[in-house]
């Protein structure tokens, strides 16, 4: 099986989102928005404490196995298991870059 290549700022999340909540959030630019679970975090701060607030709630891996481009936003599809209801669940991230940096994410089933 080939060995999944995502561009470098998207790889960086997924590695960071295994380490740290300030690690994410270096992953982003400082307007960037993060739609998940039906609500919106503008901002450095507002996405730190969105991933705070799920690092709390939950333990959690992601393994993205899928990537594609389309009308200007990279979409990778990940396994995530972890101790929620219903894992593991496969989920879509919709990714739009800026200058090396997330500028935007949003998580979805």
């Amino acid at each position: 099986m080939t060995a999944l290549i995502l561009p470098e700022p998207i790889a960086a999340y997924f590695v960071a989102d295994q380490q740290s909540p300030e690690a994410v959030v270096r992953c982003f630019t400082a307007q960037a928005v993060v739609k998940d679970e039906g609500r919106s975090h503008v901002g450095l701060d507002a996405i730190r404490s969105w991933k705070l607030e799920a690092a709390s709630r939950y333990t959690y891996t992601s393994e993205p196995f899928a990537w594609v481009q389309e009308d200007g936003r990279q979409r990778v599809t990940s396994r995530v298991t972890g101790n929620f209801p219903g894992s593991p669940v496969d989920l879509q991230y919709d990714f739009r870059l800026e200058r090396g940096l997330i500028a935007s994410l949003e998580i979805t089933l």
